[in-house]
């Protein structure tokens, strides 16, 4: 295999446009965190395009999106459809969802996806790895007591048949999960910088949070250097097969 062949940024939603301006999309923030010697291509998977062969690709990186799994939109299902069939194909293709992608993953291998009976989740939080999860190739590396930037409405509430639970939290019980060797989804960002954490609390404010409520968020905002190195581990561990 060549090592040359990119990962793929498949990306699922843009961010708000007050953030974007300022700050980049979702694709820029992942790029930025794969690395900047990591090949990437970028896709938009909403515009209900062709996707790429998995055997063109190193990897496939699945992004948020401000849109739900339940919405069930054709493109939604025209990837989910991409994943199941790259997942269950045999090619063996690293593939990481984060929020959205996670959740769409997670449905797409059998798994339910929901309104989390908790109602949203959104800020910078603590997540707990499971004794899986301290062993895991991929949120191994993380400290043993995490934070995470979260800002979420759905939930993975019943992870995939076969699929092993890397991570939880008091709000959600599959914060992570691994499915076969190298397939995986986190609930949270690690693209999310603590600014673009705080934007987004800030963008809220009224669409869904009330300002008290934006305040008491902003002051736990930090950064999350341990979720968002899942990212350069990503691909470090993706480039390391099609070496």
């Amino acid at each position: 295999m060549s090592s040359n062949k990119p990962i793929a940024i498949i990306k699922a939603g843009q961010t708000y446009p007050q953030i974007s301006q300022h700050s980049g999309d979702f694709d820029d923030w992942i790029a930025q965190g794969l690395g900047p010697s990591t090949p990437v291509i970028r896709i938009d998977a909403t515009n209900e395009r062709a996707l790429p062969a998995p055997e063109s690709l190193a990897g496939a990186v699945i992004t948020g999106s401000h849109a739900m799994v339940t919405e069930a939109q054709p493109w939604m299902r025209q990837l989910a459809h991409w994943l199941f069939s790259t997942v269950e194909g045999g090619s063996q293709l690293p593939v990481l969802g984060l929020c959205f992608g996670h959740q769409l993953l997670a449905q797409a291998l059998g798994g339910e996806v929901a309104d989390n009976p908790l109602g949203m989740e959104v800020g910078t939080v603590p997540l707990r790895l499971t004794p899986a999860g301290y062993q895991d190739a991929l949120l191994g590396a993380m400290a043993g007591h995490p934070w995470a930037q979260v800002v979420h409405k759905q939930s993975v509430l019943t992870p995939p048949p076969g699929c092993t639970v890397l991570a939880s939290n008091g709000h959600d019980a599959c914060q992570a999960f691994r499915y076969g060797k190298q397939v995986w989804g986190v609930q949270f960002h690690p693209e999310f910088s603590a600014d673009v954490m705080r934007a987004y609390l800030q963008a809220l404010s009224g669409e869904g949070l009330t300002q008290q409520q934006v305040d008491a968020h902003l002051q736990d905002v930090r950064e999350c250097h341990d979720a968002s190195g899942i990212l350069a581990r990503f691909a470090q561990l993706t480039l390391a097969e099609v070496a």
